[in-house]
């Protein structure tokens, strides 16, 4: 009974694979400044890059997005259309931005109503956050996990769900 298991796994798995379509990562319309470093795979389309920025395996950033100088996108993070980034910004893995708040119960097709998030100069943003459509001032370091759902206007470390000052810098 075993030996009729492993046969029938072993045709599941070749049923599966022959129907697998396999994408390949893009860089597409983007510009950057000099001391531009990226580690394949990932996805890059439409974006700005300033000087002296890396940008991680499996990361995607869409279109109309600018990155400042001197930062860092680690591996997994997504940064979706309309996002701003400072100078000298870290963002760590897996961190997400956000730029529909879903205000119907779904995804609006309708791009006008998306909103990207701002983030000022010298932030740090820790792993696994998300960042909702919202304005993050200079000289602040986000919490790893944490969801920023509002405006940061003070200068400090966030973290929590949502995100709340804890500390000054």
């Amino acid at each position: 009974m075993a030996n009729n298991n492993a046969k029938s796994n072993t045709k599941s798995k070749k049923a599966q694979s022959s129907q697998m379509r396999i994408l390949k990562s893009e860089i597409v319309d983007i510009t950057h400044g000099k001391g531009f470093c990226i580690v394949k795979p990932l996805n890059l389309y439409g974006c700005h890059f300033g000087d002296n920025c890396f940008v991680g395996p499996f990361v995607e950033i869409q279109n109309e997005v600018t990155i400042g100088h001197n930062c860092r996108i680690q591996s997994h993070s997504f940064i979706c259309s309309l996002s701003i980034i400072g100078d000298n910004c870290f963002i760590g893995h897996s961190v997400a931005f956000v730029n529909d708040l879903f205000r119907e119960g779904k995804p609006s097709a309708d791009k006008n109503k998306w909103r990207g998030a701002s983030v000022g100069n010298n932030v740090s943003i820790g792993s696994n956050a998300t960042i909702l459509p919202v304005k993050i001032c200079d000289n602040v370091v986000i919490g790893a996990g944490s969801v920023v759902t509002k405006d940061i206007t003070k200068s400090g470390i966030y973290a929590g769900n949502p995100a709340k000052k804890i500390r000054d810098l």
